[in-house]
């Protein structure tokens, strides 16, 4: 039986990986990571690998994502297979920075749900900008972390490093999902680092945005119980 270990996204909590951790526990015992440790990826992941089994499968969305390059940076021996849902090994860009501090700034002047309520329609599909489900888990999730947790989030996404030159260091299995229409890390992100990776797979999910794993979770479960069982 493989370890599992799951990293959450900005603002996510264990509601995140619900279904994936459902669909991965025949394989293997489950763990959900706590990413509120720290404003800095290489804090936020010792501390997560304090915690972790001695090897595991890894797996990051988004924001976790990030957080797995650093483990893999700090602690490459203890990753099993690697899995990377919407996330992008690029760093911050200018305009993405620039957007940042601007959510930061509604946050400490008390308007966190604002912040909340602006980012969703970017974080799915067009198609399911109207899902009052998924904005459900959004805020839901958003409001268990809250504006202090966000803040100190922002501010590791903001300093991350590039990851991009890891990427033909890294040889575990490896699985990339992307949702089609994912507008935070496009597909070109994933194929990226699909490309980076030598004999990692790539699975491009249909009538999905950032929120993949909760827009359309059928083929990534299909996926992720394929990546595990191999």
């Amino acid at each position: 039986m493989t370890p599992f270990l799951l990293v959450p996204g900005l603002n996510c909590d264990a509601r995140v990986y619900a279904g994936v951790a459902q669909a991965l526990w025949p394989f293997g015992p489950v763990t959900i990571a706590s990413h509120q440790t720290g404003d800095r990826m290489e804090t936020i992941a010792k501390a997560i690998l304090a915690d972790a089994p001695p090897r595991f499968a890894l797996i990051g969305f988004s924001m976790g994502g990030y957080i797995c390059f650093e483990i893999l940076r700090q602690a490459p021996e203890r990753v099993l297979k690697l899995g990377l849902l919407d996330t992008t090994a690029r760093p911050d860009s200018e305009e993405s920075t620039a957007n940042r501090r601007r959510m930061i700034a509604l946050a400490r002047k008390g308007r966190f749900i604002d912040a909340i309520e602006q980012t969703f329609p970017r974080s799915v599909h067009e198609e399911n900008a109207g899902s009052s489900d998924l904005y459900a888990i959004h805020r839901g999730m958003a409001e268990a972390n809250g504006p202090k947790i966000y803040e100190q989030q922002q501010e590791a996404i903001i300093h991350r490093p590039d990851a991009r030159p890891l990427l033909g260091s890294i040889k575990v299995p490896t699985l990339v999902v992307v949702g089609e229409g994912d507008q935070i890390t496009p597909p070109d992100a994933a194929r990226e680092m699909h490309e980076g990776i030598a004999g990692s797979r790539l699975l491009v999910v249909p009538r999905a945005g950032h929120l993949a794993l909760l827009e359309q979770p059928e083929p990534v479960h299909a996926a992720l119980k394929e990546w595990a069982a191999a």
